[in-house]
């Protein structure tokens, strides 16, 4: 690609924050014990205790979908179900791991928004107690949802106390966990642990870090076992101070929600400019970090020769910019000045 070096395809295309490459060069002294005995993991997993309660224990793990499976784990049998949002990563991204690894089945909720809510999620809770049908046992949501779009703190209780009051989990992929947060203004844990979330998948490569995920299980007994569940699901790390020492330099002095308010600025800063363009529109307003322009298909064709982003419906001319706790009001200009130029010439 011969464009620009930053770009709006994923936030997973950014490098690695500053402090977070510090943090990776302050671990890299002298050995200590491997498998998570060592202090840059046990400060780490204080460090959650201190943002997310007392109860919060969080595990280190290599990647997204192995905290998504691995969360949900903790939770279910190959009896039950997950009900989820048919856009859901766990539904549309994971290349069927979760079927495969719980032998769960996944019940899908149409979700215009992305969002689920009790009401929603109510048609599919259905057969408790009847040995003929599988068992609805977790509800996951996504926080931003693959749409951008953000549940409040009562949004996230209100699915809370659906699945409680019938022995259910609640489940947050929380890939853009921190962008959530940032949006609304709140602390991490006003969105999961206040709000009633058992277990949360708390994103850190999107949020600049360099690789590495953690599951973050929030309700007091479900932790008892997860190391078993770790080892054996092949995300065990020898060298875990690693993968540790970012998480403690991104919850530290709100890194996490300076690089989140960033990229969230940025997005809607994106979202303006390129609206100024004659005949561009968006699906939805722009609530996180990821905006959904809907564009001809020759003008976004034109514009992937030097931009790289990706489709998200192209049936209806609707596609997916993201950005990062890097991208730059620079970034944003020139690449509204190269929209302009596609719609002139091929609008």
């Amino acid at each position: 690609m011969k464009g620009p070096t930053r770009s709006f395809a994923s936030d997973n295309n950014s490098g690695v924050h500053p402090r977070v490459m510090r943090a990776l060069e302050d671990a890299n002294r002298d050995h200590v014990l491997a498998y998570g005995d060592d202090p840059y993991t046990e400060a780490a997993r204080r460090r959650f205790k201190q943002v997310l309660g007392e109860h919060a224990e969080a595990f280190f793990v290599f990647n997204g979908t192995a905290a998504n499976v691995l969360g949900l784990a903790s939770l279910v049998k190959p009896y039950h179900a997950v009900i989820t949002s048919e856009w859901a990563h766990v539904a549309q991204d994971e290349c069927g791991a979760p079927e495969k690894h719980l032998g769960t089945k996944l019940l899908l909720v149409a979700a215009p928004d992305g969002k689920l809510t009790p009401e929603r999620v109510a048609p599919h809770v259905k057969g408790l107690g009847d040995q003929h049908h599988v068992q609805p046992r977790v509800v996951s949501i996504t926080q931003s949802t693959e749409l951008g779009t953000v549940y409040t703190p009562a949004e996230v209780r209100a699915l809370a106390d659906y699945c409680h009051a019938r022995g259910m989990f609640l489940h947050v992929d929380g890939a853009r966990i921190a962008n959530a947060a940032a949006a609304l203004g709140v602390e991490l844990r006003a969105i999961t642990t206040d709000a009633g979330v058992d277990v949360l998948s708390f994103g850190g490569t999107k949020n600049g870090l360099m690789f590495g995920e953690a599951v973050v299980l929030l309700r007091a007994g479900l932790a008892d076992d997860f190391r078993f569940l770790r080892k054996q699901g092949m995300q065990l790390a020898s060298k875990m101070r690693f993968v540790a020492a970012q998480f403690d330099a991104l919850l530290q002095d709100d890194l996490w929600r300076k690089s989140a308010e960033h990229a969230n600025r940025m997005a809607k800063l994106l979202a303006a400019e390129t609206t100024k363009v004659p005949g561009v529109k968006l699906a939805r307003p722009v609530e996180a970090n990821a905006a959904f322009p809907l564009l001809p298909a020759r003008v976004a064709e034109a514009l992937q020769k030097d931009w790289l982003f990706y489709p998200w419906d192209p049936a209806r001319g609707e596609y997916r910019w993201v950005c990062s706790f890097d991208t730059t009001e620079a970034d944003v200009k020139a690449f509204v000045a190269a929209l302009r130029d596609a719609m002139a010439k091929h609008g």
